[in-house]
This record gives structure tokens, sequence and C-alpha cells, in this order.
């Protein structure tokens, strides 16, 4: 049997990333989020284009769902499927990272932890499953924000509340800082939610690069930090290795 086509995948994340939000997208915005060069977007949206599945706004060039596809609406996975793909991984993270793991996915403004594994140390810990994080103070956040083009938009435009003397409220910040994301590929955070707390996750994505959802860790900033709060590198190929992990056995499962 012949495998799937890349192309293919491609465009389908393209119409689902369309399906969310204002549905109204740059060509750099696209390419952004799904990780793709902007040559090769371009050239996908100009073929759903040509069949009418995509429609170019003339006033300000932006892509949004041609009216044959406006019906599909939003197609991602559930979120107790995707915490029954991460589980195995998150417990590996842990173990290897000694620190507290989280897997997260966007809900009504806000980021809601689907999973959360223990520090592997026996200390007191509180379950965190079902808790709501704030998109612009945590590394999970960051990762989901730096996704969402109209996500993003909002959160800039909206209240950026200052939770600790480190919060990144500062709306320029926020935008250097998601650009950050979207090119490294993962996401850092350092007091900014809870003081003494320090945070790296890296992007979970379906077929054709959409991201739906993030998978983190965070401890105390003297382990997950070194000199000058830089995040360990270790700490941060372990994270993004779990990441492409349960990426690639969704991709295999589905």
């Amino acid at each position: 049997m012949p495998g799937p086509i890349q192309s293919i995948e491609r465009a389908a994340a393209i119409l689902r990333l369309l399906a969310r939000g204002s549905g109204r997208l740059g060509v750099g915005d696209i390419a952004a989020a799904l990780d793709l060069a902007k040559p090769t977007a371009h050239g996908i949206l100009r073929t759903l284009q040509g069949v009418g599945f995509v429609e170019q706004e003339a006033a300000t060039g932006k892509y949004r769902l041609g009216a044959a596809v406006r019906q599909l609406g939003t197609v991602g996975i559930d979120a107790n499927e995707l915490r029954s793909w991460a589980i195995n991984w998150a417990d590996s993270l842990a173990s290897r990272s000694g620190e507290e793991v989280r897997v997260g996915v966007w809900t009504d403004g806000g980021v809601l932890v689907v999973h959360h594994v223990f520090r592997p140390d026996n200390s007191e810990q509180a379950l965190q499953v079902g808790e709501r994080l704030p998109p612009h103070a945590t590394a999970l956040g960051k990762v989901l924000l730096a996704a969402e083009p109209d996500l993003a938009h909002a959160v800039r435009h909206g209240d950026l509340t200052s939770l600790t003397h480190r919060t990144l409220t500062d709306r320029a910040a926020l935008t250097r800082t998601l650009t950050e994301v979207r090119r490294n590929g993962w996401a850092g955070s350092v007091e900014e939610f809870r003081p003494g707390e320090a945070g790296i996750a890296a992007p979970i994505r379906a077929h054709g690069g959409l991201v739906i959802g993030a998978i983190g860790i965070a401890g105390p900033v003297d382990r997950v930090c070194g000199p000058q709060l830089r995040h360990r590198p270790p700490l941060i190929a372990l994270v993004r290795d779990a990441a492409h992990a349960i990426s690639r056995d969704l991709a295999a499962g589905h």
C-alpha cells in the first residue's frame, strides 16, 4: 500500500487552521503556524484557491475558507485521546528529567492541563489535571499561542495580567517571544507564572503539522535553568524529543 501524501496532509492542516478563530490568515501566519517554508505554504494555498477550497481577500491579501468548505468547522483530536497517546511519553519524560510534566490544549482563552505527571522524587504534590494556565505566562501557553495566529492576536490585544515580577506583559515583547518560539520549536518560562518555577514546552503536531497540544516540564529555576537563567539544553532536548515522539505516534496511528 502506498504511504500518505505529505502535500495533501499539509493542505488539510491549512484548511483546519483556517477553520479556527477569525478564519482570515496571511501566508506568513500560515507558514509559521505549520512550520512550513513560505513558498511551500503559498503554493498549497494557490492550489486550494484554484479548486475553490480557499478564497483570498482582495483588500488584505489574507486567505479564508472557500464556500465549499466553510462548514468544516474545527477538526481535531479529542483531549482525552491526546492524553492516551501522550501518557507513556509523559511518564518517560518525568523519569528522565526529574521534573513534573504537563500536557495542555487550548480551550476558552487559556491552557487546559489534560495530563499531569508528578516529579519522581516522592515530594508532596497536587494533581493539576483540569487546571487552566495563563497562556502568556507559561511555556505550554506560549507554544500554543505561537501556533495560533488568531489567538496570539487576541492575547496581544487583551489584558496581559501580571502574575509575578517577571510576567511578560509588554505586547511587543510577547510578539517577539512568539516569533522565537516558532523559530526554535520550543518555549520557555522563568518565574512568569509562579515564583521559583521555570518551564520548557514543545508542540505536539497532528497530520500536516497542525499543533493540537503541547507537552512540557516545570520545576525549580535552579534545576531547569543554568547560568543567566538560560534553560538547560539537555532538558530542552528531552522535551522536544517527547513532543516529536507523540507527534510521530499520532501520525502513525491515524
